[in-house]
């Protein structure tokens, strides 16, 4: 189970926190950190960096095939979130008609700002791309090389709409897989819970929906 976890070093703690909830529900899963500034290094991402992309792994993220060599099946989410359970579950739907798999979110956020003062994007398909299950070796994600990833006329647009497969290539989870707080209201203990808008590790949501939970992942992380 390889697991491609984004990385921003303004969140380093929000990281460290997510990597735990994973590996406290499942210790065999295999966690990496999206780090930017190695893709450089190593020659995956090239990139100008991008004033209008709010976390450093906005785009990294679609290299995720490529860095498993186009093969078997990964999975990426963002580092604000923590798992509430075994995250083999997930990769138990994985089902091989699809390139990829996710929550398709059908809401849209308020204008203004998120997270610490990043301003809140609107675009068809939001949050989509915050966890995805991809099927690597499917024959459509060969789109997703490193030179189209770092191909400057392929904007932000056009990968988190997936706009490189056709709509009965992506499939879909249920949203407990992908809980946007402050947005759902339906669960009372989701399976992955996305503190989307801002997480307890910035004062300003230090008590938000779910805050607990999160406090006690990291409580139990620093023991």
């Amino acid at each position: 189970m390889k697991i491609f976890v984004g990385y921003d070093p303004r969140e380093d703690i929000a990281y460290q926190v997510c990597k735990h909830s994973i590996l406290t529900h499942q210790p065999a899963a295999d966690v990496r950190p999206l780090v930017q500034q190695e893709l450089r290094d190593a020659g995956y991402y090239s990139r100008p960096v991008d004033k209008l992309a709010s976390t450093e792994f906005t785009f990294t993220r679609f290299l995720i095939p490529e860095l498993t060599n186009f093969n078997g099946w990964a999975l990426f989410m963002d580092c604000d979130m923590i798992l509430t359970t075994d995250i083999k579950k997930l990769f138990d739907q994985a089902d091989d008609k699809y390139a990829v798999m996710c929550v398709q979110h059908d809401y849209t956020p308020k204008a203004g700002v998120k997270m610490d003062g990043q301003k809140q994007t609107i675009y068809p398909r939001k949050n989509w791309s915050s966890v995805m299950l991809f099927n690597c070796a499917h024959p459509s994600n060969r789109k997703l090389t490193m030179d189209l990833v770092n191909d400057p006329e392929i904007n932000g647009a056009y990968l988190h709409r997936f706009s490189w497969l056709r709509d009965n290539e992506i499939g879909k989870l249920d949203h407990t897989w992908n809980y946007l707080v402050g947005v759902y209201k339906d669960l009372e203990l989701p399976n992955l819970i996305h503190y989307t808008e801002g997480g307890p590790w910035f004062e300003n949501y230090r008590d938000c929906e779910f805050s607990d939970y999160w406090k006690d992942e990291l409580f139990d992380m620093m023991k």
